[in-house]
């Protein structure tokens, strides 16, 4: 349960969020991706309530990166191509340059689109998912301890992966990060916010 939470988050923003387990950090960010309605109060885009047949529009723009990926049998391209046969998505086509660059930029050769699912590890299922959600060009991205169960290797490529998306349009992305990691947080916002008993506060990490 949450308590009445008032959160904006603004491009630009890089907001870090921290919390003992089960203090409500991942009930929050699911809400704010819409993938649990909320009992009461709305999520705005853009000063706008989403509602109805905005949803899927929201969706595509603001984009939700779970601890556990969630990848489908199938290579990791066949992964890659899953979200363009949605309705919401059918207008627009993998490019597979921008595919081969965040391969690269993952520190993995072309190879790796060959890969099959079942076949990766734990850091490679989440350098494949991260990559699924940066070729949907969302605008904001909310993680949920993207890398806690990862080794010091992967979570660095997807702590570098995230950094090249935000900065390459500083101006218009923008992202939520849950983590337990308190370097890390600091490492990756420029705000922290902390969670407690689904009361969200602005805390100050030393």
């Amino acid at each position: 349960m949450l308590a009445p939470t008032c959160f904006s988050l603004f491009a630009g923003e890089r907001v870090a969020i921290s919390g003992s387990s089960g203090s409500g950090k991942s009930v929050f960010l699911r809400l704010l991706a819409l993938l649990d309605p909320p009992s009461s109060g709305e999520i705005r885009w853009r000063g706008s309530p989403v509602t109805g047949q905005s949803i899927p529009h929201y969706r595509s723009r603001v984009c939700y990166l779970a601890q556990r990926p969630a990848l489908v049998d199938g290579t990791v391209l066949e992964n890659l191509q899953l979200p363009f046969t949605l309705k919401v998505l059918r207008h627009r086509t993998l490019n597979m340059g921008t595919v081969h660059d965040l391969v690269e930029l993952a520190g993995k050769t072309r190879s790796f689109l060959d890969k099959l699912s079942t076949d990766l590890s734990g850091g490679e299922a989440q350098i494949a998912a991260l990559i699924r959600v940066l070729l949907l060009e969302p605008q904001v991205i909310l993680f949920d301890e993207p890398t806690s169960a990862l080794d010091p290797d992967s979570a660095a490529s997807v702590e570098g992966l995230v950094m090249h998306w935000f900065e390459a349009a500083v101006q218009s992305h923008a992202y939520a990060w849950v983590s337990h990691d308190q370097e890390q947080a600091l490492r990756m916002s420029s705000r922290q916010l902390k969670m407690q008993q689904g009361v969200l506060q602005a805390e100050n990490i030393e």
